[in-house]
């Protein structure tokens, strides 16, 4: 017969052997939780925002047609001018004593041809008489020729020296606004050398520059809203009228200039403005920043599959924004991602999905 000591024992060991097989069933039974995002395909397109300013459609550099030094500057940059307006002008003694010098040989010229047309009146009268030969006559006739020759000459030497002296006034060719000047008072200038910057008046652009690779596709809409970046409210409508077909070496990016259908109040030439274009849309899936894990150096979320297992699934992240990544390749629409819960998991582990969703956890989170 077994003494008390020994039911004491066999009471213990039982004790043990039922808590031993409880931790077991236990453990067995645990099943991470996490929270999952039924996916939606839909079309994503990525919104770009740029800045830049307003400028004429045409833009035009006056420069004066001959060199010298310029003695008066009329305009200042900020200055509307008018059409025939006189900005600038030279010095004009060289040119003004070249106009007199033309000047001086066409009266000698005139002077020639009056003597050759007296003496060829001689040689006509004389001739039929027999007083002359026909040898004086003609060369009386050549002589005559010659010197209205030399005249012609002469006065189109001199309409030249005109012209030249005329082009020391530097002249607006339209109306516009002076926006850029290049040279001072003093200053020994070249013909064609730029000497100020005319915006003229009419249509205006809103001009960007824009990185190559945002080009890639054109935006959707071609209609796009400009706006005062200063003041938002002020704002106005255009479309996309240029953009260039090299990219700058300086900066690296291409210009774009819109067609402004108008200009508000406040918004005026030089004025910086932004707009914002979509591009063209395209299959993606918005993810949270949560879903997003790596497999291996790729990208990658957890999904779970049909039997409740997570598994590891490489994706392509077209976009990264604020608090959320924009999926382009690897995710359909329809899968089950696990955006919260997924630090510890191992691919075919079992998981217990949460009963609230995402957005629900979004609006406990606010405070």
């Amino acid at each position: 017969m077994a003494g008390p000591g020994y039911k004491v024992a066999l009471a213990l060991s039982a004790v043990a052997l039922l808590s031993a097989c409880g931790e077991k069933k236990a453990s067995e039974e645990y099943l991470p939780r996490v929270l999952v995002l039924d996916v939606k395909s839909a079309d994503y397109a990525a919104a770009v925002t740029l800045t830049g300013d307003v400028q004429a459609r045409v833009q035009t550099q006056l420069s004066f047609r001959v060199g010298g030094k310029i003695i008066q500057r009329l305009v200042e940059v900020g200055d509307r001018v008018s059409a025939k307006q006189v900005l600038a002008r030279l010095d004009p003694k060289d040119l003004q004593t070249n106009v007199d010098s033309a000047q001086a040989q066409v009266l000698a010229e005139q002077a020639r041809v009056k003597q050759s047309a007296a003496a060829f009146v001689r040689q006509q009268k004389l001739l039929p008489k027999g007083y002359t030969s026909q040898s004086e006559y003609d060369s009386a006739q050549a002589a005559l020729r010659s010197s209205q020759s030399a005249l012609s000459a002469a006065q189109a030497q001199l309409a030249n020296a005109r012209d030249q002296l005329s082009y020391t006034a530097l002249v607006a060719d339209a109306p516009g606004v002076i926006t850029e000047r290049q040279a001072e008072v003093g200053q020994v200038v070249q013909a064609t050398m730029p000497i100020f910057s005319l915006a003229r008046d009419g249509d205006r652009d809103a001009v960007f520059n824009v990185y190559e690779s945002l080009l890639a596709e054109r935006p959707s809409d071609r209609s796009i809203v400009v706006s005062l970046l200063d003041n938002p409210a002020v704002k106005t409508t255009g479309t996309v009228r240029e953009i260039t077909p090299s990219v700058s070496a300086q900066s690296g990016t291409v210009q774009v200039k819109i067609a402004l259908d108008g200009l508000p109040p406040g918004m005026q030439l030089g004025s910086v403005v932004s707009a914002t274009a979509k591009g063209t849309g395209k299959s993606a899936v918005e993810l949270p920043w949560s879903a997003l894990t790596k497999n291996v150096s790729e990208p990658a979320v957890w999904l779970v599959d049909d039997k409740g297992e997570a598994q590891l699934h490489t994706v392509t992240v077209g976009r990264y924004l604020t608090g959320k990544v924009v999926v382009s390749e690897g995710l359909k629409g329809g899968e089950k991602v696990i955006i919260a819960g997924g630090q510890l998991l191992h691919p075919g582990m079992k998981v217990e999905i949460a009963d609230y969703t995402y957005k629900e956890l979004k609006m406990e989170a606010q405070p």
